[in-house]
């Protein structure tokens, strides 16, 4: 075990905990060197599982022969470690660690779309979907209810983002995921791509000509995607327009929306694959 005891807040290896933007960590002018922090004991454990590479350990000294000590026995004997009080470590992060640990893990390397979804039968789309805490709610719900992979546009927040990651409780290292990118730098584009792909792509939003999220028609189909758009605005005109079906899901009260996340869990329970076998 290389336990590192920290002595100085500007020791410049601790930069990946305190002074490092999120945009940093992603790291896009040279993407293979980017990290990520993970957040407590049982997520950090989801990431090991799933075969993600740590970098570093941050935790309170009383960690290291309690919660951190089996993550620690998986990680390579020269990882450093680094260590100090629970008030030292509030000061380096700017914030009280709920569970006393941290890991700076290196980033997945990028999946094309194409591959991601070769043998998918449902997925969701995150269309400008930028709330880190909705996007973690949509990957825990999407690896809880059977979906196959997870495509973003790039406006939509970073899926290792550590609030996402901490919401999602580590789910976000259990459902594949990538970034989606049309030929032609349009968000007409994309759906034309994932229909390429062979997808019907159904556009979560409200329209004369949408149906019903328990229509039949929805479960039969072989492939699916499912798109989803902003907290707020919802999806673009041209995104409803270009896609094969609108769907909507009925509700009460003159009530017309729901948050994305609740929407997505409700969603993806209705239109999951194991309704049907071929």
């Amino acid at each position: 075990m290389n336990t590192i005891e920290i002595t100085s807040l500007e020791a410049p290896e601790l930069e990946v905990y305190s002074a490092l933007t999120e945009a940093q960590l992603r790291n896009r002018l040279e993407p293979e060197k980017g990290v990520f922090i993970a957040e407590s004991p049982k997520v950090i454990k989801v990431a090991l599982d799933a075969g993600l590479e740590p970098v570093s350990l941050l935790c309170e000294h009383r960690h290291i022969e309690g919660d951190a000590r089996s993550l620690i026995e998986r990680c390579p004997a020269s990882m450093p470690v680094f260590t100090g009080s629970r008030e030292l470590l509030a000061k380096l992060t700017g914030y009280t660690l709920t569970r006393g640990v941290l890991c700076a893990m290196r980033r997945p390397k990028p999946i094309q779309p194409e591959e991601l979804c070769r043998e998918a039968r449902r997925i969701v789309v995150l269309h400008g979907v930028c709330d880190t805490t909705n996007v973690g709610a949509i990957f825990r719900s999407a690896a809880a209810l059977g979906i196959d992979a997870v495509l973003m546009t790039r406006d939509s927040c970073d899926p290792l983002n550590r609030r996402a990651v901490r919401v999602s409780m580590g789910s976000v290292f259990l459902v594949p995921w990538t970034w989606l990118d049309s030929a032609d730098g349009t968000a007409t584009g994309t759906i034309h791509k994932l229909q390429e792909m062979g997808f019907t792509t159904a556009a979560m939003a409200l329209r004369n000509d949408d149906i019903s999220i328990d229509d039949p028609l929805l479960k039969q189909t072989q492939r699916l995607a499912l798109i989803m758009g902003t907290e707020g605005d919802g999806l673009p005109e041209a995104v409803i327009d270009a896609a094969d079906l609108v769907v909507k899901i009925p509700m009460h009260n003159g009530v017309d929306s729901l948050n994305v996340g609740n929407a997505a869990a409700i969603a993806f329970w209705e239109l999951r694959a194991a309704t049907y076998r071929t």
